[in-house]
């Protein structure tokens, strides 16, 4: 579980307004008539990328390789503006011959598309029936028949290796409501609370996700068991958990799940997670990680029933801890850390074909690469190297199948050879649009720091860029905080669409993220407001000596930690910057402290509450809040939150917004009643992009 005052996701995809013409013909996102699609007549009367051309490309998930290795299945999700929506179908594409095969075609999506063990069928979830279902189809995508008939429906599922049981997970109703307590008042809309952790991320718990296990026949379940009954605690582990937390076993016998199994403000301040073992005969449930005090999770086993690999988290209640790759040993119980020689972290695990090694994906100087450790003697080999993110990987014999981004191009799916790394895209769903677009240029430079360290920092120049011009710069303020500025591609923070709009983007890794060691990624934890503030100044500083680089036209954006570091800045940047924008930001840190949800990440990252007078971190902390220097605000800011963002309560951007109007300085409120810690919508996203940029343009062109 990766630190989440997340950035790295938020909704911001750029705009000008007068680019709303770009394309010529109706666009991708207008023409889904249900699914129905032709990315062909997607003509582009330019090749700048405006937010309509953004929310026009298919945006690729869930690759999931054939048990025979040759074919491969993944999801596909469209959007239509005019509708407000999207739909997603599923596609089938061979190996060799490279040959997509549509599968679903269908007005609503399909979800969690796996393959049978013996290749047969293709199980996923759709909602065509009402509530989301487990259905099954031939490879070609005939066939199609609902096999589950759970009430309110199921939200993931896996086959067991002898295909005689499947797992699935689904909502259960715990809590006593206030309806139940007073059942005369059946209109009353009034919640009840003794405990913590009664709203997370963005809703509010009045369920828990149980795992349950049924028996399959071929062609419907039966005797579905609860394998967790009346606990008050939830698997996968909110609030982005999936059927990746839950697996069986090599040889069927036992159910693998992660679970917090706490409760109230003993869940609120820990990140105990552990892997609890269901045997399937006897009904006993073990904790296959007790006394692992971080977060234990994403089970994953060897074809031959030897090896479970995971990651794992050393500290209780630091989510940003170096996330290690364990391997057990299933017969004797030993377990050893696989990733102990690097100061990296490792995720998506997966066996290769022997059982000899794990691949995994690690980021390290701000790009995602594939490495394979030996298990035998923990021998960590990188496989790729380049300007990229992989997403995710898996061994298919001779080759690997990998999805993979970069700041200048959407997931795609590619064949990577496993001895030099060389990849070969196979997927093209993006293609007729790449062709169209030109991306601005991509650079890396290594900076001086107040402290006497490197940082990397990232230049996004503007398309057709002229080096005998001048252009206005954004300063890029990173989520997290411990998010890496890698080579993302985000459909909101998109730094293309920064640059297609005129901008150079000043991306700096800086000090509190991943990819650089663990001593840079921990230093900011207790130092907010500290040295990786005077890093952003050292790459803004930098930066404006570029001779393209107007010095006098600089601004700095950024959301979540990033919109609290745009706070920060704006009481500290001595006239550097023209405008401000921060979206979903903590603007009072004491305030924020018992807002918030995640306590743990609370007690962590400022060190404690703000009435321990005698924590000097955690007073240190609070001392730099950002409320407390608004008396040296001087710039106008945009200030952008949402209602149904129970991470960094909306209150914060009130606070923010009302404190520069009472100050005198120009500043515009964006309030969304309807959107999260994200922006999701496709007509709210847009909208958010022309506010943004109409502001910079206003101050910084």
């Amino acid at each position: 579980m990766k630190k989440i005052l997340l950035l790295l996701g938020m909704s911001v995809i750029l705009f000008s307004c007068q680019q709303n013409k770009n394309i010529h013909s109706e666009s991708t996102s207008e023409k889904i008539a249900g699914s129905i699609i032709d990315k062909q007549d997607l003509k582009l009367s330019s090749d700048i990328m405006t937010p309509e051309v953004l929310w026009s490309f298919g945006r690729i998930s869930e690759v999931e390789l054939s048990p025979d290795k040759k074919d491969i299945i993944y999801g596909v999700t469209y959007y239509s503006i005019k509708e407000n929506k999207g739909n997603r179908d599923l596609y089938k594409l061979n190996l060799q011959s490279k040959i997509k095969t549509r599968l679903t075609e269908t007005q609503g999506s399909e979800y969690n598309a796996v393959w049978k063990p013996d290749g047969s069928k293709i199980g996923y979830l759709s909602a065509e029936s009402g509530s989301m279902q487990m259905w099954e189809m031939n490879p070609d995508g005939s066939g199609k028949t609902q096999i589950s008939d759970i009430k309110d429906g199921i939200n993931g599922f896996k086959y067991s290796p002898d295909m005689n049981k499947i797992v699935f997970i689904a909502e259960v109703k715990l809590d006593t409501t206030a309806k139940d307590k007073h059942p005369d008042l059946d209109k009353t809309t009034a919640q009840i609370y003794t405990d913590m952790m009664f709203r997370h991320w963005d809703h509010w718990v009045e369920t828990y996700s149980h795992v349950f296990l049924a028996d399959y026949d071929g062609k419907s379940l039966s005797n579905a068991k609860d394998l967790m009954p009346n606990e008050m605690w939830e698997s996968p582990v909110r609030p982005w958990g999936g059927m990746e937390q839950i697996n069986f076993t090599a040889d069927g016998k036992n159910v693998v799940y992660t679970s917090r199994k706490k409760r109230g403000v003993t869940y609120a301040i820990s990140t105990n997670t552990d892997l609890y073992q269901y045997n399937i005969a006897s009904g006993e449930t073990k904790n296959l990680t007790q006394g692992m005090m971080g977060y234990d999770m994403e089970p994953t086993f060897s074809s031959d029933g030897k090896f479970m690999a995971f990651t794992s988290m050393a500290r209780d209640g630091y989510e940003s801890d170096k996330t290690r790759l364990m391997i057990m040993n299933l017969e004797s119980g030993e377990t050893k850390d696989l990733t102990a020689s690097i100061e990296q972290n490792a995720g998506h695990l997966s066996f290769s074909e022997d059982n000899k090694s794990v691949y995994f994906i690690s980021d390290w100087h701000a790009t995602d690469e594939i490495y394979r450790v030996d298990i035998e003697n923990a021998e960590i080999t990188k496989i790729t190297e380049g300007v990229h993110n992989y997403l995710s990987v898996v061994d298919a014999g001779e080759q690997l199948v990998a999805t993979k981004v970069s700041m200048s191009q959407p997931a795609e799916i590619y064949i990577v050879n496993k001895n030099t790394g060389k990849d070969e895209e196979v997927s093209f769903e993006n293609k007729d649009l790449m062709t169209q677009l030109s991306m601005g240029e991509v650079k890396s430079k290594w900076i001086p720091t107040t402290d006497g360290k490197e940082m990397l920092v990232w230049y996004i120049l503007p398309p057709h860029f002229d080096s005998t011009k001048t252009y206005p710069a954004i300063l890029y303020c990173q989520g997290g905080p411990q998010g890496t500025v890698s080579q993302f591609w985000s459909y909101r923070w998109n730094f293309q669409m920064m640059a297609a709009n005129g901008y150079i983007v000043v991306a700096p890794n800086r000090r509190g993220l991943p990819g650089f060691g663990i001593e840079w990624n921990e230093q900011i934890s207790g130092d907010y407001g500290g040295q990786n503030m005077k890093d952003y100044l050292s790459a803004i500083d930098d930066a404006s000596k570029e001779p393209f680089v107007d010095a006098d036209k600089l601004g700095a954006v950024g959301a979540s930690y990033g919109g609290f570091s745009v706070y920060w800045l704006a009481g500290h940047h001595n006239k550097r910057f023209k405008a401000f924008i921060a979206h979903n930001g903590i603007f009072n840190l004491e305030s924020q402290y018992t807002e918030t949800e995640e306590m743990w990440f609370a007690n962590w990252d400022l060190g404690g509450a703000y009435w321990d007078l005698n924590n000097e971190v955690a007073q240190n902390t609070y001392k730099n809040s950002p409320h407390k220097f608004v008396q040296n605000w001087d710039t106008p800011i945009y200030v952008i939150h949402s209602d149904k963002d129970y991470r960094i309560a909306y209150t914060q951007g009130m606070q923010a917004f009302d404190a520069a109007r009472l100050r005198g300085i120009d500043a515009k409120w964006l309030y969304f009643p309807d959107e999260t810690h994200f922006v999701v919508r496709p007509q709210n996203a847009i909208l958010w992009q022309r506010e943004f940029f109409s502001w910079l343009d206003k101050y910084l062109k």
